[in-house]
């Protein structure tokens, strides 16, 4: 399928070729529909290199244009100097055959096929159930993996977690702690101890299976509650249809000796000294703002020192991209990460790190206040049982993840068209409905129709919405932005109900008839491959 803008600006470059100017011509909808689909700057660019007025350069590139008809019916210039191009209306009729035909992979590519892609999300460590923020990490990860399979990578979901550090060790403590007050022997809780009911819960069950005799300090406490509460996660992501190929965790490279390897490898590179008791990497030397600490001066590791063992680990495994996503409070740990694994001679280009910014429910207007220390919060599951999975997921990623996200409750339960999934799953059910209406009169899609009657300007525009799906797919793989695929599938639900309201789709014009139905069909078909990636259902009947 020709890709109109990529189609224009060759067109364009193969003039210029012309000319002996070597210069890239960016094209771009056009800014006014009256002088065309498309535009380009390019004559205005070359002004000051040619030394020419802007006008007299569009019309020397376009005298030397050679142009399909069947594509562009129209090119002209216009003040001060564009280059204005108007898309053949057969063009865009005949998109509606081409999506038919292609069905489920409209809008693929094959840019990643043969790569493999790792993507790293959530990583959220077992200490409690996952929050409203793992939420969004979740959901945007896991869409995120579902792009770069929409592009033929093969992708492998990876969950990290710290399982060695002061966390735990506090969960342990706090768990402990529980238990001995229900045998009624008040012990001292942890500061900073985790205070929600499901530690309560956990003691319980501990009491349950082991007795009343456990030791304060026995290893029980912790890796029952790690086990308890990572079957919990786990649980809750399968309810959002996320499921990690790989679970990794921090403590096995502590047990393989890959941290002490890369202590020693730092050390080698004189990065590694020893000051007011703590161990630190002297990241100041590698071009940072300030070194940081990888043993505390009680022996405790930080999370920098295992997360740069685990990184060197899966820089190792060769995946052609590695995309880590983490929340906007780690901002300022990876570059030290990359920075020491770079130091050590190793390359950290196929790592893309994405940071996405915090959640914020909205409840009635007010904000609802959260704590994770205190279990002050809104769990993920809890979300999921109040709005659904399709409201959970598609809301965690129509907003930019560089944006914070303020998560509206009162909107997420409303189950009418002013809810955006909706909206969108209610034209995709309406579409179903009127292609079920179509059969009951011997009219059927089969792709074979005359394109030429969808004259209708608003048949012409939703057509024209339709074409642009490739490239926004496109679009969302090189900024891993899924935003850009909600944005762009509720503009064309908004499209496809102007086309329904103006043009009466089953009449007694059964050529007519059995083109609109195919465009129909055609919207079907891209909603469909969208929401399938938003890993959102498209339901046939609501």
């Amino acid at each position: 399928m020709i890709e109109i803008k990529q189609y224009i600006s060759e067109v364009i470059h193969a003039g210029l070729a012309k000319l002996e100017i070597k210069e890239y011509a960016l094209v771009e909808k056009s800014a006014n529909p009256d002088f065309g689909d498309f535009s380009s700057n390019i004559a205005m660019a070359l002004a000051k290199t040619l030394r020419k007025n802007p006008l007299e350069i569009a019309e020397m590139i376009q005298a030397e244009l050679t142009i399909d008809k069947k594509i562009i019916s129209e090119h002209s210039v216009t003040p001060p100097g564009f280059l204005n191009f108007r898309v053949a209306k057969s063009f865009y009729q005949e998109t509606v055959t081409q999506i038919i035909a292609a069905a489920g992979t409209y809008g693929r590519t094959d840019t990643g096929k043969g790569k493999n892609a790792n993507v790293e999300f959530v990583s959220a460590n077992p200490t409690g159930p996952l929050t409203v923020g793992h939420g969004r990490q979740a959901v945007l990860g896991d869409t995120i993996a579902n792009i770069l399979e929409w592009h033929h990578y093969d992708v492998t979901r990876e969950y990290y977690y710290n399982d060695a550090g002061r966390q735990m060790r506090i969960l342990g403590q706090s768990v402990a702690a529980r238990y001995f007050e229900q045998l009624g022997r008040e012990g001292d809780f942890p500061e900073d101890g985790y205070e929600g009911e499901y530690i309560k819960t956990i003691a319980t069950e501990i009491r349950e299976q082991h007795g009343d005799s456990l030791a304060l300090d026995d290893k029980i406490f912790r890796t029952h509650a790690e086990e308890l509460i990572f079957a919990d996660i786990k649980n809750t992501l399968e309810t959002i249809g996320i499921n990690h190929d790989i679970f990794s965790n921090e403590r096995t490279y502590y047990d393989n000796g890959a941290i002490d390897a890369l202590v020693e490898d730092l050390r080698n590179k004189d990065l590694i000294y020893k000051s007011e008791g703590a161990t630190w990497l002297k990241a100041t030397a590698l071009g940072l703002e300030k070194d940081r600490v990888y043993y505390k001066s009680s022996g405790e590791p930080t999370y920098r020192l295992p997360d740069t063992a685990y990184h060197r680990d899966k820089l190792n495994r060769n995946f052609d991209l590695i995309i880590d996503i983490f929340g906007a409070d780690h901002a300022d740990t990876y570059p030290d990460v990359l920075a020491a694994l770079e130091a050590l001679d190793i390359d950290t280009a196929p790592v893309r790190v994405l940071i996405h910014q915090f959640v914020t429910l909205l409840k009635s207007g007010e904000r609802v206040k959260m704590s994770t220390r205190k279990a002050t919060f809104v769990t993920l599951e809890e979300l999921i049982k109040q709005v659904n999975t399709d409201v959970v997921r598609y809301f965690f990623i129509m907003r930019s993840m560089n944006s914070h996200l303020n998560f509206d409750l009162d909107l997420a339960v409303n189950q009418s068209e002013k809810n955006p999934v909706y909206y969108l799953q209610y034209a995709h059910a309406r579409i179903c409905n009127i292609i079920k209406n179509g059969a009951e009169k011997d009219l059927t899609v089969t792709g074979e129709l005359d394109c030429a009657l969808l004259l209708n300007e608003s048949e012409i525009s939703l057509i024209k919405v339709l074409n642009v799906f490739p490239e926004v797919m496109a679009t969302a793989l090189e900024n891993m932005e899924p935003q850009g695929i909600a944005n762009y599938l509720h503009h064309m639900s908004a499209e496809f109900h102007k086309f329904y309201a103006s043009c009466r789709v089953i009449t007694d014009d059964h050529d007519l008839s059995t083109a609109r139905l195919n465009l129909i069909t055609a919207v079907k078909i891209v909603l469909g491959n969208g929401l399938g990636v938003l890993g959102v259902s498209a339901p046939e009947r609501m």
